[in-house]
């Protein structure tokens, strides 16, 4: 006699996305799946699978809504998920003084310590605001220190106070000044300065891990691959574990700062347990391109901004190309995965140059995070190498019309950022993520589906793919995640809509449910 299930999910449109198949249409979906010991153990029509229940087997009546796997965030930051609702946030505000008002209110609700607000993005605003500057940071308070994090970390803005603070501590060149006295702007090394003085404790951290894992499954993401800073996070992750408080998988990729640690303590790629397991070593190259440090071939479009970098700059290195052959040597030798961001086409080069030359680049599926701006001949590379792009497809809201990237590099190159059609003609293994900008895998597939050109632009059942097969194959999961077929782990999401009958409004589709090993840990 068969077993019952412990749960099945009936009256649904579940695409498995099982099978190469054609991904420029829509897959035939199934209507009903079992689960068992949160594993799937069967797919098909809804008479087939009543037979697998029991008694005790739970039954989720989806009434026609879509199933999917659960998506896979192949690179965020689960801790800046956090900030965003312990602290300020200043994501989507319209301006300046926007901003400045969501500081006045966390200042107001906190009694002493650092004012911390996070995710401004000044190319969004209207008329000339640039980069938050001291002046206006001193408007919240002349008592605190302030800070405002720009939305891709590499920029912070900091108030006289804070300047004070940290005095003697950031490296001169990352400090933008006008007239000779400091705007309050500090970039790269400056602002990893900032972080590190602001990191918190273990009980923040884990309030703050705790709060970004929660929206991470209230957006249907049942795995991360976390690029964790903070090196109370991975310990963080292990108490989660042990309690039974840990919602959804997490591969913890680790800074290349720990590599000596990590080699030390025996850590090794895949290790670990069915929930938390050792990653990549992730590694800079350059910053980013709203920072303005992004390492390009070509200088940037000039900056009018008094507060912003010098005009003519081509961005700077964050790790230079001889350190990075270094960690990628030692890493690489040492049996790691490694991961490197690298966005300007110039770091691009480093990055793959580094990679390539590895004894088997493709096996140990080393990455480069972002890949904003790759030539065609670094494409054919990659492709020949087998180096997975993990890339954000969510960045395409900067590439519209007077965006961040035509503001920063022109419109030739802005519409060469970020070619997801090319990455997939190549042949590239291509995974998505959201660099927490924000943490929401929907948008990312909504942006990927109507990117600007033909070369930058992908299919629902694509873009899907890279948020689910594709990003579990960068972390060599494909066994067991990114479908939902017989034998893999029931890992689900559960939409309001279809993505593919709605293509243009993906971005408003709610998730409705999302399930981890069978167990649902997220409900509208």
């Amino acid at each position: 006699m068969t077993e019952a299930a412990d749960l099945v999910v009936t009256n649904a449109r579940i695409y498995t996305l099982a099978g190469d198949g054609d991904d420029e249409a829509e897959p035939d979906p199934e209507e009903a799946l079992a689960v068992r010991d949160g594993e799937v153990v069967r797919v098909g029509d809804t008479y087939e699978i009543e037979f697998l229940e029991g008694v005790e087997t739970e039954r989720i009546d989806c009434e026609g809504r879509v199933v999917l796997p659960g998506f896979i965030d192949a690179h965020t930051h689960v801790e800046n998920a956090g900030r965003y609702l312990v602290h300020a946030d200043l994501s989507g505000a319209d301006n300046a003084a926007d901003c400045l008002d969501r500081l006045d209110e966390r200042a107001a609700e906190t009694e002493s310590g650092w004012v911390q607000g996070f995710g401004y993005d000044e190319s969004e605003w209207d008329g000339d605001d640039g980069y938050l500057t001291r002046e206006q940071l001193d408007e919240v308070s002349e008592d605190r220190p302030v800070v405002a994090l720009r939305i891709d970390m590499h920029a912070a803005s900091l108030n006289s106070v804070a300047l004070r603070e940290l005095e003697g501590e950031l490296p001169g060149d990352d400090v933008r000044r006008a007239g000779g006295e400091p705007t309050g702007v500090v970039v790269e090394d400056a602002a990893e300065r900032v972080r590190e003085h602001i990191a918190p404790g273990y009980d923040e951290t884990r309030e703050l891990v705790t709060a970004g894992l929660e929206r991470a499954a209230e957006k249907g993401v049942t795995a991360v691959h976390d690029m964790v800073r903070n090196s109370r996070s991975p310990q963080v992750y292990r108490d989660l574990e042990a309690a039974g408080e840990l919602p959804i998988r997490v591969r913890i990729n680790y800074w290349a700062d720990h590599l000596e640690s990590a080699i030390e303590l025996g850590l090794a790629t895949n290790a670990g347990s069915d929930r938390v397991e050792t990653g990549a070593i992730k590694t800079y190259t350059d910053g980013s391109i709203g920072a303005r440090t992004a390492k390009l071939f070509d200088p940037y479009e000039p900056d009018e901004s008094e507060a912003g970098p010098d005009s003519g700059d081509d961005g700077e290195w964050v790790i230079t190309p001889d350190e990075l052959g270094g960690i990628v040597a030692q890493a690489d030798g040492a049996g790691f995965q490694v991961t490197a961001h690298a966005i300007g086409d110039e770091a691009i080069e480093e990055a793959l140059s580094a990679l390539e030359t590895t004894a088997d680049p493709a096996g140990s599926r080393h990455r480069i995070e972002h890949l904003e701006l790759a030539t065609d001949d670094q494409l054919e590379r990659l492709a020949e190498a087998g180096i997975v792009a993990s890339m954000q497809p969510n960045f395409h809201q900067w590439a519209g019309e007077d965006g961040l990237y035509d503001q920063r590099l022109g419109r030739e190159r802005r519409n060469r950022t970020n070619r997801l059609r090319r990455v997939l003609e190549h042949g590239i293994p291509l995974a998505f993520g959201s660099d927490c900008m924000p943490l929401d895998p929907l948008l990312g597939i909504h942006h990927a589906v109507n990117a600007s050109t033909d070369a930058q632009r992908l299919s629902v059942t694509e873009a899907i793919r890279a948020y689910t097969s594709g990003a579990a194959y960068a972390g060599f999961d494909e066994d067991r995640l990114g479908t939902l077929e017989v034998g893999k782990r029931a890992d689900i999401v559960v939409l309001e809509d279809s993505p593919w009958t709605q293509p243009d409004r993906i971005d408003g589709i709610d998730v409705t449910m999302t399930i981890v090993d069978g167990e649902v840990v997220f409900e509208r």
